[in-house]
Parts: structure tokens; C-alpha cells; sequence
């Protein structure tokens, strides 16, 4: 049966898509597909980080594929880190990046940020986009210990609660990736039905 190839190396990503995708599709992350390579993300946006990603596997491998790009974008720092989320605090982890987050907004009173995802994927030698966005605001300091990344700082309009408090069940109601996937699932099952089942 034909598969997907997730290109990314990025586990926790993997996890919570596979939390959703329920039996609509299947799909192999890099390491499933033996495939052993590290992606640059070179670009000023996440489309074209994104984009960057499914090209070159798709290129290498001629299977169908996609990847995401995700960024936090917070506005009293004029959008970073942005693009720049992963690699924020040049290369001291997730962490690290959380760390120079809260420190670059301290005492700061607008809080407001959002996650933004952008999902590319390759499919019968298309690429399409989808976008999904999470409005929220940034704590000053960490609670939870759940998810990864900027989650132990960042509570999503309309919860009480930090991603890191939450479920993978209950992330998935507000999350920026789950709506990004989700529309290329749906485009997917309505254009190639029964492809991926």
C-alpha cells in the first residue's frame, strides 16, 4: 500500500499528527522510510521552508510527501522569533529558545502571539499549501509539562490553560497544526480517494 513520506526528522511533530489523522491517511516519517538526511531551512518564510522540505524528498525519492514549517510569532517583538522559532536561541534546544523568549519579554505588557503552520505537500507531482493559525498569549513564566517547543509558555485563546497542561486531545482543539494538516487531509480524501487510507 502506498504511503505518505512526512519529511521531517522531528518526532514530537510526527506524534501529534498521527494523534488526529485517525485511519484518513498514513504516512512514514524519514527515519520509517530509511531515509537519512538533515533539511536546511534557509528561507524568510515558512512557506518556503516548508515548500524546501517535500521538494527535496520528493526529488530523491519520487514518492509523494509533505513537511510543515511552524513559527511563533509574537507582536510586541514585531513577529519573532518567527520563522526563527526552532532555532531561536541558536542552537540550545527548545529550552534555550523559551528562555530567551520570556527574557526578551520581560516586563513587556502586551503578550499577545500566535502559532502559525504551513503544510506543503507534493502529490501526483502538485505542490499545494495549507495554513493554520492559533491566537494566544505568552506567560511569563513556564507551567505544564506536556508538548514541546514554546508550549509551557503559551495559552491559546479561548483556554485557561498552557498547551504543556494540556492532552494531545485536548491541544488538537485549538492547534495551529491540527488545522493545517487537517485541510490537507480533507483535500486529500476529496481529490485522491482512498489513496492513503
Amino acid at each position: 500500500m502506498p504511503q505518505l513520506i512526512f519529511a521531517s526528522n522531528n518526532l514530537n511533530k510526527a506524534e501529534e499528527i498521527r494523534s488526529f489523522v485517525n485511519n484518513q491517511f498514513t504516512f512514514k516519517t524519514l527515519h520509517e522510510a530509511g531515509i537519512s538526511i538533515d533539511i536546511p531551512e534557509p528561507f524568510d518564510t515558512l512557506e518556503e521552508n516548508a515548500y524546501k522540505k517535500s521538494k527535496t524528498i520528493y526529488t530523491l525519492t519520487q514518492n509523494d510527501c509533505f513537511s510543515e514549517d511552524t513559527g511563533l510569532f509574537v507582536e510586541s517583538l514585531y513577529g519573532e522569533p518567527g520563522v526563527k522559532s526552532a532555532r531561536y536561541a541558536d542552537g540550545s534546544g527548545y529550552a534555550g529558545n523559551v528562555v530567551k523568549l520570556l527574557a526578551k519579554m520581560e516586563d513587556v505588557e502586551n503578550r499577545k502571539a500566535y502559532f502559525k503552520t504551513v503544510a506543503s505537500l507534493i502529490i501526483a507531482g502538485k505542490a499545494y499549501l495549507f495554513e493554520g493559525t492559533c491566537e494566544g498569549i505568552i506567560l511569563a513564566k513556564c507551567t505544564g509539562i506536556n508538548g514541546f517547543g514554546y508550549d509551557p509558555v503559551f495559552v491559546p485563546d479561548g483556554s485557561g490553560n498552557t498547551f504543556a497542561e494540556m492532552t494531545l486531545d485536548e491541544k488538537n482543539i485549538f492547534s495551529h497544526r491540527k488545522k493545517a494538516i487537517g485541510s490537507l487531509i480533507s483535500f486529500i480524501t476529496k481529490s485522491f480517494p482512498g489513496k492513503y487510507k
